[in-house]
Parts: structure tokens; C-alpha cells; sequence
């Protein structure tokens, strides 16, 4: 998640140089072949691009609506595991009547849980977008993509560590294994059948928040919706130059005798390349929104989450040594 107010023209620049290259190669092609080749006819009329412009400006809003709707109920989900996990520590804390070491196993599990689910989150799918390769080396220098399974073992026992090595769903076990935990402190009078049933609600509800992640992460945005956004887009990028070779043509008796004709139709270059990258930028935006657990600039930041969770639990448990808070990578917080 970026967490700069502006963002920085090293980012953009990082999405766009690629675009901004090939936008204005392009229309001075098209500027190219008018003036200095004399196709005069190769200019198409505005008002029908006009049209398509407004039609592609409507299909990006609706994906770009509803690929934060993704965003946002990823961020809201995590705010009811970062709820629900404090709910947890407190219910251990208040109603397991055993030793420290119990309550202290209990909620490392949780800590083991929620980077778990984070750890599983992260993982590429077969649909995870492909950005620049400049983008690319920025993030595989943070490390926060398809990160690996190691630091679980501070919060688990050995035994505990070894069997999840080959599970499939780890996240599923350790709820699992919670549970098994409970039956054991209510079988040796630890707690009563009520707190039992009060400790699972939660677990439920862990259960829950983990689905809701799961069906997001493995659902991917409508084909049909994010490829003809793209596919539109690029369609009216391509047409705009001749589009404006018109516009521009069209102004040109209107200017002084003493002015230089060529220049003025030169602009048409650089409002090609800025209405261009207007568009471009507002269906990537969409697109980077559209899968929130990717590790990216605009995902929910899990890592932070997670650690603003352990920081609580430990706090609670009166640990002295708390962890560090998750501090921005190029203003990204992960």
C-alpha cells in the first residue's frame, strides 16, 4: 500500500516510460506521414472518436469501481482478523485457568496463523498481473512477493513445525490444531464446556475471515471485464492521433499570417501523448487493484497487519522485548 500522500514521479515513471515512448513514436509517426508525406487523408473525423472515448472512459469507471470493491473488502477482512485476533487474546488471557506457558502457546499459534494466511496469500497465481520489468526489480528487491515459510518456527514447538512442512493448507491446520488444544484443557478441567464453545465462535470466525481471503485470492477478476477494458483502451490511443490531426488541421486558417503553420499542427505530438497516458493510467490503475493480496504497490499491507497484531498479542502477554514496527520500502508499506 502506498502510504505517500503524492505519489512520487519515480513510481510513475517506473508504470508509464514504456507507454510515454511508444505514444510518442507513434504520434509523430502519424504527424510524420501527414506533413512530411503529404497523406492528407489518413486524418479520421473527431466526433466519432469522441464517442469511443466516452464509451472507454464508461468501461474503465465500472472496472475501476469494482476492482476497488475487491481492494476494499480485502482491507476490510483483515480489519476483522486484526478484531477478531485481540478478541482471542483476550478470551485466553481471561478465561484459560492453567499456567503462563499455555495462554503464551495459544496465541503464538495465532501469531503462527495470521503469517501463515499472509505467507499463503502472497503466493503467484496462474492470473497475477506482469508489470514492467523496472517495476518487477523494485519489488523483488523489497521481498514481500511469494514470500517463504521460515519464522514460523518461533511460535511453534518442533513437533508442531515438522507436521505442517507438508501440509497443504497450513492456515487450516493451525485453526485445527487450536481446536484439538481445547478439547485437551477442557478434558483436563482447564476450562468449562461454555468457554470451550465461547473459544470456538471465534476459531469460527477465524475460519470465516480465512474463506472470504481465499475466495478473493482464487477468483480472478472478470475476464470478460478487465481484458476489453485493455483491449478498448488501446483502440482509442491508436485512433487518437488521427483524430487529432483534424482537430488541429481544422484551426489553422483561424491563426495569424506570420504564424508558423507547422507548429501549431505539431501539437497534436504532445496532447496525443498526454490524453494517451491519461487513459493508459487510469485502466492500470484498475488493474492494479484488482487482486489486493499480490504483494504490490496498492495491495492491503498483510505484513503490517500482521505485525501490528503480534506487537498487540506480545503486549499483552507483558513481553518486554516487543518486535519492531513494519517501516515503508520506497514509501511502500507491505
Amino acid at each position: 500500500m502506498y502510504i505517500k500522500r503524492n505519489i512520487g514521479w519515480g513510481i510513475i515513471m517506473r508504470y508509464a516510460w514504456k507507454n510515454l515512448v511508444f505514444f510518442t513514436f507513434w504520434a509523430a509517426l502519424i504527424f510524420s506521414f501527414y506533413y512530411f508525406l503529404g497523406w492528407n487523408s489518413i486524418y479520421i473525423p473527431f466526433q466519432p472518436l469522441s464517442v469511443i472515448g466516452i464509451a472507454v472512459a464508461f468501461y474503465i469507471g465500472f472496472k475501476n469501481s469494482q476492482s476497488y470493491d475487491r481492494f476494499w473488502e480485502g482491507r476490510k477482512i483483515w480489519g476483522g482478523i486484526v478484531n477478531y485476533s485481540r478478541t482471542w487474546a483476550n478470551q485466553v488471557l481471561a478465561i484459560v485457568d492453567d499456567v503462563p506457558e499455555t495462554k503464551r502457546i495459544l496465541i503464538y499459534r495465532h501469531i503462527a496463523w495470521l503469517n501463515a494466511l499472509r505467507i499463503q496469500l502472497r503466493q503467484p497465481s496462474s492470473f497475477s498481473i506482469r508489470e514492467s520489468r523496472s517495476v518487477e526489480r523494485m519489488f523483488d528487491r523489497h521481498g514481500e512477493r511469494n514470500p517463504t515459510c521460515i519464522g514460523l518456527e518461533h511460535y511453534l514447538s518442533d513437533a508442531e513445525e515438522q507436521d505442517l512442512e507438508n501440509r497443504k493448507n497450513v492456515a487450516t491446520h493451525l485453526i485445527k490444531n487450536q481446536a484439538q488444544h481445547l478439547k485437551q484443557l477442557l478434558n483436563d478441567g482447564k476450562i468449562t464446556e461454555f468457554d470451550k464453545q465461547t473459544f470456538h465462535n471465534t476459531l469460527a470466525e477465524f475460519y470465516n475471515l480465512q474463506g472470504k481471503c481465499e475466495r478473493i485470492k482464487n477468483t480472478p477478476f472478470p475476464r470478460q471485464y478487465a481484458y476489453f477494458s485493455t483491449v478498448f483502451t488501446w483502440i482509442f490511443v491508436l485512433l487518437l492521433p488521427f483524430g487529432l490531426l483534424s482537430v488541429f488541421e481544422s484551426q489553422i486558417d483561424q491563426l495569424p499570417t506570420n504564424f508558423k503553420k507547422e507548429w501549431f499542427l505539431l501539437l497534436m505530438v504532445p496532447f496525443s501523448v498526454l490524453i494517451s497516458w491519461i487513459f493508459t493510467t487510469m485502466e492500470k490503475v484498475g488493474s492494479n487493484s484488482e487482486d489486493p493480496f499480490e504483494g504490490r504497490i496498492n495491495d492491503v499491507p498483510m505484513t503490517a497487519l500482521c505485525r501490528t497484531i503480534e506487537i498487540d498479542l506480545c503486549d499483552m502477554l507483558d513481553e518486554k522485548d516487543l518486535p519492531p514496527k513494519i517501516t515503508p520500502q520506497d514509501n511502500i508499506l507491505y
